[in-house]
């Protein structure tokens, strides 16, 4: 059996990078030495160009050695969810509709790496149009499970130390999920957090966000992509400092079960009283729908999350699932011909009347804030479950994306050494907040010890 320490050997090297204890060129050896010896096992990867990555690790240890680096993460392997465009790959969709399609440019985000000097190794494998229908991606941790989605190969690529982060997006779970089934880092920023201009993850609770190996790393990646790219037009972006915000334990938290409570495996539940256990014992008071009327209240409010979301992305995907209908019908997965089926069927007013209610489901949430720093939760209802014909129950992630509340996966649990995470989420706009109090979470917790099947 292989040791977590095998497959997750990063923490943060961007210190590394500045004070010249490895090369932009050393560390992106040491990520193609990995993805050589495992990537025709773990499929993470649509496309690659490694001969143009190495070219540009050594213009950024150049940079480095003048004194000139664009960035703290100057140098850095990064990945590009295949649902962002790139002026220099193909952007796939995860569809065979768009095989070898380029669009000739680079995304905000995209745009916003090469200027901050990042090394764009490859693009990584996404579901269909970042929805449901699973791509080719193996989980790292047991090549038999899923590795959760829409972020799949993203989330894999992470944990089996392909790379130190790599680009994802969320509309119901596809950060925080496969971050918890991978066990790495997962952080959704607030809604608009960061451009999206040129991704095609266009729905309304879509946000791009970071998969990383380190609480750290994600944090200074989304920062600084934000300050280049700006948010989503009429978004503020994420506010807050450069570096990391110093850790902090929550004074209190909101424990919520959500819609997966009753699907979630009682190892799993176990896990999180565990987790719940050992935070009061370090003095976090721990609030949950039994000792507050409020939680109780917003716990009903987002029962009706998944419904809701499915209803609303279906309205909102009209355009251009129906454009790809018209272009070969018979190159769509099942439940993408479906969700266009049920896109018409809904009205206009049927729309208005679920953004009406998405709207007052937030504000209920919103209220929490008086009571509690942040809220607590599962991301899955276990690990990730065998075979890769699903991406597995979304039920604890949806809330946070209809919510448009920044949200954090910790890998702090394990379940027979496989990874499950633990859910943060804050409050609108508060994301340095939030990543302070992730932090201290994960201080007092520690990351899980996992171990590799077979």
């Amino acid at each position: 059996m292989a040791s977590g320490n095998e497959l997750r050997p990063y923490i943060s090297r961007r210190a590394d990078l500045a004070s010249g204890a490895t090369s932009p060129r050393k560390f992106l050896e040491e990520c193609i030495e990995r993805i050589e010896a495992r990537e025709p096992q773990v499929q993470a990867f649509v496309s690659m160009d490694v001969e143009r990555a190495r070219k540009l690790a050594d213009a950024s240890g150049e940079r480095w050695r003048a004194g000139r680096a664009l960035s703290p993460y100057d140098g850095m392997p990064i990945g590009v969810k295949d649902i962002i465009e790139t002026e220099d790959f193909p952007t796939e969709m995860g569809s065979p509709l768009f095989v070898g399609w380029r669009s000739g440019r680079d995304a905000a985000v995209v745009k916003a790496l090469r200027a901050a000097g990042a090394v764009i190794v490859g693009k990584t494998v996404t579901t269909e149009f970042a929805a449901a229908h699973p791509g080719k991606t193996h989980n790292p941790w047991d090549l038999r499970r899923t590795p959760g989605g829409s972020s799949s190969g993203s989330a894999a690529a992470v944990a089996a130390g392909f790379l130190p982060a790599a680009l994802g997006t969320q509309v119901v779970g596809s950060i925080l999920r496969p971050s918890s089934f991978c066990g790495v880092f997962g952080y959704k920023p607030s809604l608009g957090g960061i451009n999206r201009g040129g991704s095609h993850d266009f729905l309304s609770q879509s946000c791009t966000g970071v998969l990383a190996a380190s609480v750290e790393d994600a944090w200074v990646l989304a920062r600084d992509l934000s300050g280049r790219a700006g948010g989503d037009p009429g978004f503020p972006g994420i506010a807050g400092p450069e570096a990391l915000p110093a850790p902090i334990l929550p004074t209190s938290v909101i424990l919520l079960e959500t819609a997966g409570w009753n699907e979630a495996s009682d190892a799993a539940r176990q896990a999180l009283a565990d987790g719940r256990d050992r935070l009061e014992r370090a003095g976090v008071k721990v609030v949950d729908r039994k000792t507050s009327s409020l939680v109780e209240e917003v716990e009903k409010a987002i029962e009706a999350c998944f419904i809701l979301t499915r209803r609303i992305n279906a309205f909102e995907g009209r355009w251009p699932y129906n454009v790809y209908r018209d272009m070969d019908a018979s190159k769509l997965s099942p439940g993408a011909a479906e969700r266009i089926v049920q896109a018409f069927e809904l009205t206009p007013d049927d729309y208005r009347r679920d953004l009406a209610q998405r709207d007052q489901i937030r504000t209920t949430y919103a209220r929490l804030a008086e009571i509690a720093d942040c809220c607590i939760m599962l991301p899955a209802t276990g690990p990730a479950p065998m075979g890769l014909a699903s991406t597995g129950n979304s039920a604890f992630v949806v809330s946070g994306s209809l919510l448009g509340v920044p949200g954090w996966n910790l890998p702090v649990f394990a379940i027979d050494g496989l990874p499950l995470g633990l859910q943060v989420l804050g409050f609108l706009n508060q994301d340095a907040e939030l990543a302070a109090r992730a932090g201290g979470i994960l201080a007092t917790l520690g990351m899980a010890e996992l171990r590799m099947a077979g």
